[in-house]
């Protein structure tokens, strides 16, 4: 039997340049599967929840002086982007003893942890509230931990912060919304219909894509989820931009790299290079 500790649930990148109020993380990245998922469904339709990739897509990060958080745990096993009060009643054995507040994510069975992937099942037994609690504890609650603090540090030093939360989306999005399909851009940059990040901000890396010849949307089809909605506050000075690109431009089905990833990479490093020259105006640094 293996002895080998689990992985850490997290991996912090601090600055390699002169630090600036800047946090990026990508809560959906992680590939480490714990060996008590428990999951009915084999491990490559469980994959088609990841964001593979997106924490290298966007590594260059702390050479312009941010710090790069990213998950280390399946977005399937709990998803560090729900509230704790988003909770699968019809995934539970026993009662849930805190709160709950399920959304839509949840009516769509991708709450804090997931029943279905891409409509099937991925269980095929229901988990007990220790299970969830255990999840919680050893995965939500410090990658939460890490990135307030790292939110944190930059209120403290700085009269303003940014933070960039990245993602990645299937080509089939609407679909998968159950929205009204039709073309998919490049990037979709969420900042809640504007709640949650300034237009300078958001325009800053909208600019810098379509420099690079990627095609941008605002908030359609993804407007943001909970950690924005808790980071961003731009009357304080506070802005949060959720960041998704499309799957296709840098992997393939079977989730390698494919001949986009340098082209993509050297895209999103031009914005973080753009977005670092905005915040050391914005600042004075």
């Amino acid at each position: 039997m293996s002895t080998a500790a689990p992985p850490p649930p997290v991996t912090l990148s601090l600055p390699r340049a002169a630090a600036l109020p800047i946090v990026v993380d990508s809560p959906h990245s992680g590939t480490d599967y714990p060996a008590d998922f428990g999951a009915a469904l084999p491990g490559a339709a469980l994959r088609q929840g990841e964001d593979t990739w997106v924490h290298e897509l966007w590594g260059s990060a702390p050479a312009h002086g941010a710090t790069l958080l990213a998950a280390n745990f399946p977005r399937a096993y709990i998803d560090p982007n729900r509230s704790l009060h988003d909770i699968d009643l019809a995934l539970l054995a026993d009662p849930w003893p805190g709160p709950v507040a399920p959304g839509r994510k949840t009516e769509l069975g991708i709450g804090l942890v997931w029943r279905l992937m891409d409509g099937r099942p991925i269980y095929d037994r229901l988990l007990t509230a220790a299970e969830l609690q255990g999840r919680i504890e050893r995965c939500w609650q410090p990658y939460h931990r890490a990135l307030n603090e790292a939110l944190d540090a930059a209120a403290a030093r700085w009269p303003q912060r940014w933070h960039l939360n990245v993602h990645s989306m299937p080509d089939e999005s609407y679909r998968k919304l159950g929205l009204p399909e039709k073309p998919l851009a490049d990037f979709v940059l969420g900042n809640l219909d504007g709640a949650t990040c300034d237009e300078a901000t958001l325009a800053v890396i909208e600019t810098a894509l379509q420099a690079a010849g990627y095609s941008t949307a605002r908030n359609d089809p993804f407007k943001g989820v909970e950690i924005i909605r808790a980071s961003g506050q731009p009357a304080r000075g506070w802005h949060a931009l959720q960041v998704e690109v499309k799957r296709s431009l840098y992997m393939d089905r079977d989730y390698r790299k494919n001949a986009g990833f340098e082209r993509l990479q050297a895209a999103i490093d031009g914005a973080l290079r753009a977005l670092a020259a905005h915040v050391r105006g914005r600042v004075g640094a």
